[in-house]
């Protein structure tokens, strides 16, 4: 999937974690990702997947990027999650005309910061085997004023006992979206999702988010690509 978006605008504009006017709060967070939620027309939806599985040729890093598929929730059928390295450009030129233009009915962009591609591969579990049945739980916030950095704090707590350690990833927000944090939680079965809902359902975690957020929206979701 291509980065390259149209602004309409005569200058190319560089981001990179820390370059925005709104203060960054602090975390481990050292990599700009593209972060591309999208919705497909009516009876488009497996095309629209296929073509977003596809690596782009012209990107820097054409194998860098994450494709989870909507189950539950929000009104996406696909985020793509594309590692963009240290900093991001994007081109007035905007993006050439491709075939999934004519698939999609909407989508939306946002870039953030994210940990470096070794750690989230990691946390997501790619490159790591048989994902099969995994599960991943999506979750875009905004953060309540003054609440930041203790949002961050909350999300990258881990939220019961049945959470596996390091499968946490929190991505903030550059530039795009009205939402301050992207939180991707993996499990590696629906039994363990289960066991997590259970356990966070009442929980003091809950609670907790709460305090320090305005806005949430969550997603259940599975991985197309890599597989």
């Amino acid at each position: 999937m291509k980065l390259l978006c149209t602004l309409g605008l005569g200058f190319a504009l560089a981001i990179a974690p820390g370059a925005v006017a709104q203060a960054q709060s602090p975390s481990a967070n050292t990599d700009v990702y593209h972060v591309h939620f999208t919705k497909a027309l009516p009876g488009e939806a497996i095309a629209l997947g296929e073509f977003l599985k596809k690596p782009d040729p012209q990107s820097p890093m054409p194998e860098h990027f994450i494709v989870l598929r909507h189950q539950q929730g929000d009104d996406w059928d696909y985020v793509v999650i594309e590692h963009v390295g240290a900093k991001a450009t994007i081109d007035p030129a905007g993006t050439p005309p491709n075939a999934g233009r004519d698939l999609r009915a909407w989508h939306a962009d946002t870039f953030v910061s994210g940990p470096s591609w070794p750690e989230f591969t990691r946390a997501m579990g790619i490159g790591q085997g048989s994902t099969a049945g995994a599960v991943y739980s999506v979750a875009v916030w905004r953060a309540a004023a003054g609440h930041r950095e203790q949002l961050e704090q909350a999300l990258r707590a881990p939220t019961s006992p049945s959470q596996k350690p390091g499968n946490n990833v929190v991505l903030a927000h550059l530039e795009g979206g009205p939402w301050t944090f992207l939180s991707l939680d993996k499990y590696n079965s629906w039994e363990d999702f289960g066991r997590d809902q259970a356990a966070t359902a009442t929980g003091a975690g809950w609670a907790t988010i709460r305090q320090h957020s305005t806005y949430h929206h969550d997603t259940v979701a599975d991985r197309i690509a890599p597989k």
